[in-house]
């Protein structure tokens, strides 16, 4: 009997321990089974153990990294224990850079997110963790480089998806790992100097990482981050605290700015659920601008479904309906010029001012 391959695991996320063999545990990708702690089963041991053996080697002076064993690519985060126990959580990475055409966002969110690669600004995918974050985010940089071409930036850490090198016929991709949590405002501020179309960055971890990302959204690219999440507003709210921690009042100011869309993602057994809101380009007085301006975010709510609802009448589809969230053909470029004039003629309703007393008594 030939011996089992870790790639044949479906693990999302693989759990073992570092300092003595032990029972290993995994969390599972198959449909309905995400939550569950799960026993890796016992033929897997011997491989279970190269993997330990390789683990220790690669991090010996750190927590945090990635690791390419056997065909299968891992984002790392190695603990130790209240008990003295040493472990290691190996978030399995897809290595097919991920198609945003076939992510399950219906089709006219689809083309509108597509779209957004011709603008510049910030481009913020928020959600908690495990939700397809990066996954979304890449399949956005990868979607603008093939179809409008460029020169792109990552920052990572660790570097996920290999996105290097050529993407279509006019976009090129550098990638940047980062080594230390004071050198993500640097590499940032080196990336310009670069003068890329598009700067992917992993994770806003430090304030002044904040705020060089609001500066570079606000200088003519188009940058795009992963903020964790409980709601959209949280991802606003927490990005303004860190990068005001850096740069003091006025966070909100340029945030407002330098706003494009806001993902927010949640993934459900039938494919990504989001909510999603952007701001009209070259217009200050935009609604979504005015509520980050005037500290108004929590109101932001209802303007989220209004959104939606414009999206989807300027695509032919019943608002009231069911939203869909699987994949589906994209619309034609005729279609997609006919909504592109919709949504300019659509009138910008900004909240009522009932909305804005009830917010005030709240």
């Amino acid at each position: 009997m030939s011996e089992l391959s870790l790639d044949s695991l479906p693990f999302i996320d693989l759990y073992v321990r570092l300092d003595k063999q032990d029972q290993a545990y995994y969390r599972s990708r198959e449909r309905g089974k995400g939550l569950v702690s799960q026993f890796v089963p016992a033929e897997y041991q011997l491989v279970i153990d190269r993997f330990m053996m390789t683990v220790k080697e690669a991090m010996q002076d750190t927590f945090d990294g990635s690791l390419d064993f056997e065909g299968i690519r891992c984002r790392l985060s190695r603990q130790k224990m209240s008990d003295g126990t040493s472990w290691v959580c190996a978030r399995r990475i897809n290595t097919v850079i991920p198609e945003l055409a076939k992510l399950g966002f219906a089709p006219h969110i689809y083309n509108h997110m597509h779209g957004l690669g011709v603008r510049d600004g910030l481009i913020l995918v928020s959600g908690a963790t495990g939700q397809g974050k990066t996954t979304t985010a890449v399949g956005l940089l990868a979607d603008f480089l093939i179809n409008y071409g460029g020169t792109a930036i990552t920052i990572e850490d660790p570097v996920e998806y290999m996105l290097k090198g050529r993407h279509g016929e006019g976009g090129m991709c550098y990638q940047v790992e980062v080594k230390q949590e004071e050198d993500w405002a640097i590499c940032l501020k080196r990336a310009l100097r670069w003068a890329p179309r598009y700067i992917y960055v992993g994770e806003i971890r430090t304030p002044k990482a904040a705020e060089q990302l609001l500066r570079a959204a606000t200088t003519g690219h188009l940058v795009i981050t992963t903020v964790h999440a409980g709601a959209p507003e949280e991802a606003l709210m927490g990005l303004i605290f860190l990068a005001e921690q850096a740069m003091g009042p006025g966070a909100n100011n340029m945030l407002a700015a330098a706003l494009t869309a806001l993902v927010y993602q949640t993934m459900k057994e039938t494919g990504p659920q989001i909510k999603y809101v952007f701001t009209e380009p070259d217009s200050p007085g935009d609604p979504i601008r005015s509520l980050i301006r005037d500290n108004k975010i929590g109101m932001m709510s209802t303007y989220i479904d209004r959104s939606a609802a414009r999206l989807s009448t300027a695509a032919g589809i019943n608002p009231a309906a069911p939203a869909s969230t699987g994949a589906a053909p994209t619309l034609s470029p005729d279609d997609m010029k006919a909504w592109a004039a919709a949504q300019r003629a659509a009138p910008k309703s900004p909240p009522s001012a009932a909305d804005d007393k009830t917010t005030k008594k709240a």
